[in-house]
């Protein structure tokens, strides 16, 4: 199947022929269906607090939390195309020189391209792009209002201007302030200040891809004295990219490598389960985990920090209960009383596969320990906490992309439309066991959790693998605790008109 240039490719990437046979095999085979049960729901895999007892979580975590070192894990590498796609429809649709522009925003499915316009002068970058046109073009003011607002989405997304659309999004302008912008970038180090900076000391990790390193730290030089100053903390940042050996082979159609024009074998990355490697690489006890584009105003992130820390404080208590097990079981396993940890097993961690010995009771708990966040569900499409059946852990609760069910299967498509919450990504994990030692985080996926997705290749049809997403398979096999949260903590970007929502309106 491969020749000698073909292994120099596959070793190239930190491949194996063993490996890349194995990813084939799985095209081969198929991914097997899971066996979901139900949607975890409030009393049934999720917990619920009020107010009072998120307080007293989050004063848990701040008295427990003075000794540990804490990260914030922020997955960065997405760029910004999606966000202005429908922009660059307009571009693509649009003639200044022909068309009308209250014709084209009257008609059907051009509501967001409206939206847009009539609040233009709303959006954080609205200066720089009007600084950018006067640069341009100088004559600008004389033309018309079709070829102004043309040229003015164009500065934004394109270059000669801005060319947001081609950076990621953790570097485009989300908040206006009375004295300045803030990127998501900037807004994730601040918030940061509120929950992961209890010692004076801010560290926050991102992850994004090798062509944007100089842009962040271009931007990290331009904001870290200002929020040092307003902080009176100490910022660290540290970055990682998908490495090269996370990338699966391509096949065709028949589940054949899939060749370019010369031959070279197609390799392509494989999702945002990638990173389970570079997550293994962070030293840390505790790592919060939040996409970049989920953010908020500076007026509402102490709330927010509120059910960050209670989060947290319940990982800490949940932890401490599974060390102080291990260390029990691993020197004087006859004085555990077996009922009792299986209580724990299944009121807190959602076991309904209990162990029966103490050596059973310790590889059940061997294991890191996640707490999620979830929100009320709203629609938007996305994974979310379910109870799956495994065939050796038995029933077990996992988050779940829409992808993963099939959508030919009846009770699939039922259980899917039952559920009651939504994954933000607003995770705590605990990395390291009773010993203070670090686990091995690649030792706990389920690599049958990956997905074949359809794309192309200059216009070639091909079958894509994407490994277990970072939240998903690849932390199937850790202990997971699901917590409902308000759903004001979830404020994420997806298009540019989001910005307009009032979580991004500043107050001052």
């Amino acid at each position: 199947m491969f020749d000698n240039r073909d292994i120099e490719d596959i070793q190239d990437l930190g491949l194996d022929k063993a490996q890349v046979l194995e990813q084939i095999k799985l095209f081969q085979q198929g991914i097997p269906s899971l066996n979901v049960l139900r949607p975890a729901t409030v009393g049934d895999g999720i917990v619920e607090f009020d107010h009072d007892q998120w307080r007293t979580w989050a004063k848990s975590y701040d008295e427990k939390s003075t000794n540990l070192e804490i990260v914030k894990f922020v997955p960065a590498s997405g760029a910004a195309t999606r966000m202005f796609g429908f922009l660059f429809d307009f571009l693509n649709s649009f003639d200044p020189e022909k068309d009308q522009l209250n014709e084209y925003l009257d008609q059907p499915g051009r509501e967001a391209v409206a939206k847009f316009y009539s609040n233009i002068n709303e959006f954080p970058f609205i200066k720089l792009i009007r600084q950018q046109v006067r640069q341009l073009y100088p004559e600008f003011k004389t033309w018309t209002k079709e070829k102004r607002f043309y040229t003015l989405v164009s500065v934004l997304v394109q270059e000669p201007g801005l060319n947001y659309g081609s950076l990621p999004k953790g570097l485009i302008p989300f908040h206006r302030y009375k004295k300045n912008t803030r990127s998501a970038f900037e807004e994730q180090l601040f918030e940061g200040t509120f929950y992961t900076g209890l010692q004076d000391e801010v560290y926050t990790h991102f992850t994004f891809s090798p062509e944007h390193l100089d842009g962040f730290k271009n931007e990290f030089s331009r904001v870290q004295s200002r929020l040092e100053r307003q902080t009176k903390k100490s910022f660290h940042i540290s970055y990682s990219f998908q490495k090269d050996r996370t990338k699966t082979i391509a096949v065709d159609l028949e589940n054949k490598p899939f060749r370019d024009d010369q031959g070279r074998l197609i390799f392509r990355p494989s999702g945002h389960g990638a990173l389970i490697e570079n997550l293994n690489e962070v030293d840390a006890d505790i790592v919060f985990i939040k996409n970049i584009d989920n953010v908020m105003a500076q007026e509402s992130v102490p709330e927010m920090a509120l059910y960050k820390k209670g989060l947290a404080g319940v990982l800490l208590d949940y932890q401490s209960k599974v060390h102080t097990y291990l260390q029990a079981l691993s020197t004087r396993p006859e004085e555990v009383s077996m009922d009792e940890l299986n209580a724990f097993l299944w009121k807190n961690l959602g076991t309904r596969t209990l162990p029966k010995t103490p050596q059973q009771a310790y590889d059940m708990l061997y294991r890191p320990i996640r707490v999620c966040g979830v929100v009320a569900n709203t629609g938007a499409p996305g994974g979310g906490p379910y109870w799956i059946q495994e065939q050796q852990q038995g029933a077990s609760l996992q988050i779940l992309e829409g992808a993963q069910f099939d959508k030919d299967n009846k009770r699939h498509m039922d259980v899917l439309a039952q559920a009651t919450h939504f994954n933000p990504v607003d995770l705590v994990c605990g990395l390291r066991d009773h010993l203070g030692a670090p686990y091995d985080l690649m030792q706990y996926r389920d690599v049958h959790m990956s997905f074949i997705a359809r794309k192309n290749h200059q216009g070639r049809p091909l079958k894509a693998l994407e490994l277990p997403g970072l939240w998903n398979g690849a932390m199937a096999k850790w202990h997971t605790v699901f917590v409902a949260v308000p759903l004001e903590t979830f404020n994420p970007v997806k298009t540019v008109n989001d910005l307009l929502n009032k979580a991004h309106r500043p107050l001052s």
